[in-house]
């Protein structure tokens, strides 16, 4: 079966710049099979499904780069803190007590739904017991990039860094070849996790041909800690340990000056920038537009639900636009068109997944959204891309299709039960609460 679907704006990020009307995108199975004229797509398949999308912009499905999915239970739990008081007093001792295999998959389930309807299709995560997190992606439906925490202290997971990445390949041998799953090494910043085991992650990594996820240069304390403990800023100490790579995607990097900026370039790093948990815990402001500029690939991440407390990209996204123009002192930088981008073939490119996602053109998987411009506050509309940006809200999307499976329609999801989300969600509160 093909579904012609047909909107006012077509916005396939590649070519860049490019808004198409009067245009069609045919879906069959799970690639996009075709984008053409409107007029073209109902005589070639008129055995097609037709959507009319009449008011609506249709785009990729946005990529989130960075988040802690199950988190999501924790949100609201300890706000208004600094970076190392929150983990250290308020989050560590919370997970200590709660996290498990069945918080995970309910909280992960929870963040995707909450992600979906807003317009992710994909979601770079990083936390404990991987196969919940994995099984929480097929159950949603979402595309799930599955981050395997390293650290060298005890959790309710693991009792040291070697147990985490044994459990970290067996999760990844588990789902091998599952559609819709993949799996990436992820060492929780460099003030957790000891030369020894980044050296071992790196040969994991070669071996088996995984990505590497980890927090960097988060905060000045980190920067500042590393220059006591090792003589040196935690970039320069993880490039020595070969960590700097395209396989890399650096989550934060809010305080990089220039020379990092060029090693960045230079090794083809991924950044991941989390602009709301950035501002929420006082952590800085990155250099995006300077990074950008030195041809460093940015895209973009909401954090967790506990640092964030929104999983809302569209809104990050904004936010991230118009940070970039006020630290640059540039209101040119970081345009619509380019923070659209970010959030959707950037993110793909990060991932190594731009060859399927990240853009609509004819052979790529169909991870596609439809967003309703029709509403009061989008209203004049002269140019889509920007109000997309700079106007829109999470709730204006309509639809979302990943792998050409439609898991919403008009704000409905399809294959989720929200009332029986909403009372998962209280029944973890009431939990956490009481202990």
């Amino acid at each position: 079966m093909k579904t012609c679907l047909h909107p006012k704006y077509l916005i396939p990020i590649e070519p860049a710049a490019t808004v198409l009307q009067n245009h069609a995108l045919v879906m069959q199975d799970e690639k996009i099979l075709a984008v053409l004229s409107s007029a073209d797509a109902r005589q070639q398949y008129p055995d097609a499904q037709h959507v009319e999308l009449a008011e609506h912009a249709l785009m990729p499905g946005m990529v989130n780069l960075h988040g802690h999915s199950a988190m999501s239970l924790l949100r609201g739990l300890a706000d208004d803190l600094s970076l190392m008081d929150w983990l250290n007093n308020h989050i560590w001792p919370a997970e200590k007590k709660h996290v498990s295999e069945e918080f995970v998959f309910d909280g992960s389930v929870y963040a995707m739904a909450e992600m979906l309807r807003g317009g992710t299709t994909t979601i770079n995560d990083m936390y404990f017991h991987h196969e919940a997190v994995a099984r929480a992606g097929l159950h949603t439906g979402m595309r799930t990039v599955v981050g395997c925490s390293v650290l060298e202290f005890p959790t309710g997971y693991a009792a040291d860094a070697d147990a985490y990445l044994d459990k970290a390949m067996a999760a990844q041998q588990a789902f091998q070849g599952q559609s819709g799953v993949a799996f990436r090494l992820a060492p929780h910043a460099p003030y957790t996790v000891s030369d020894i085991t980044f050296k071992k992650i790196v040969a994991l990594a070669d071996k088996h041909d995984m990505g590497i996820h980890c927090h960097i240069h988060e905060s000045m304390d980190e920067v500042n800690d590393s220059l006591r403990d090792h003589g040196m800023r935690p970039l320069q100490r993880l490039h020595q340990l070969g960590l700097l790579s395209t396989r890399l995607i650096a989550a934060h990097m809010v305080h990089a000056n220039e020379d990092e900026i060029q090693l960045l370039a230079q090794q083809g790093v991924h950044i991941a920038h989390n602009p709301a948990s950035n501002l929420k815990l006082a952590s800085g402001f990155a250099p995006i537009h300077a990074m950008q500029s030195a041809g460093v690939n940015v895209g973009i991440g909401t954090d967790g639900a506990a640092s964030n407390n929104k999983l809302d990209l569209l809104g990050d996204l904004r936010m991230a636009a118009l940070l970039a123009k006020a630290v640059s002192n540039n209101p040119t930088a970081l345009n619509a068109g380019k923070a659209l981008e970010m959030a959707t073939l950037a993110g793909a490119r990060a991932l190594g997944m731009d060859k399927q996602i990240g853009s609509l053109v004819a052979g790529k998987l169909a991870d596609i959204i439809a967003i309703d411009l029709s509403a009061l506050e989008t209203l004049p509309l002269f140019d889509p891309v920007s109000q997309i940006v700079y106007a829109a809200g999470r709730e204006q999307i309509s639809h979302v299709w990943v792998n050409g499976r439609c898991l919403m329609a008009e704000r409905q999801l399809l294959n989720q039960d929200a009332a029986q989300l909403k009372d998962k969600a209280i029944w973890w509160q009431q939990r956490i609460t009481a202990a």
